[in-house]
């Protein structure tokens, strides 16, 4: 694979590896098993399940799981064409799908904070 390819596949790849994570880690589909894990993570009494159930909870370590899923998957491997290509795609599509999660948080927070300026203007108008 061409080097040009190979840079198209890490931006495009992590676009589905930053989807499962936030997915996983922050929506409402997986609200019960989320809180389930979070009560896990601070109450189990060895540091094994404690670390276990957080990586659960927590987007960026999530994603690792997910990208050697999808590096399995597709076979993807950066630069070189070894057992290090594998490595260094891994630890790139981390770091471009956590880029990707921290812009979509950004906006989702922007959106929430304009709905509730919109909601106070809309209810001072009633008024």
């Amino acid at each position: 694979m061409t080097l040009s390819a190979q840079i198209i596949w890490l931006f495009l790849l992590a676009l589905p590896i930053a989807c499962v994570s936030w997915t996983v880690t922050h929506e409402e589909v997986f609200k019960e098993p989320r809180e389930y894990c979070v009560n896990r993570c601070k109450t189990s009494k060895t540091l094994i399940a404690r670390k276990f159930f957080y990586l659960f909870t927590c987007e960026y370590c999530f994603s690792h799981y997910v990208t050697i899923i999808f590096l399995c998957f597709t076979g993807y491997k950066l630069l070189l064409s070894d057992w290090r290509g594998y490595i260094i795609a891994g630890f790139s599509l981390v770091w471009i799908a956590n880029v990707y999660m921290s812009l979509f948080g950004f906006i989702k927070q922007d959106i929430k904070k304009e709905k509730i300026e919109i909601a106070e203007i809309e209810k001072k108008t009633k008024e």
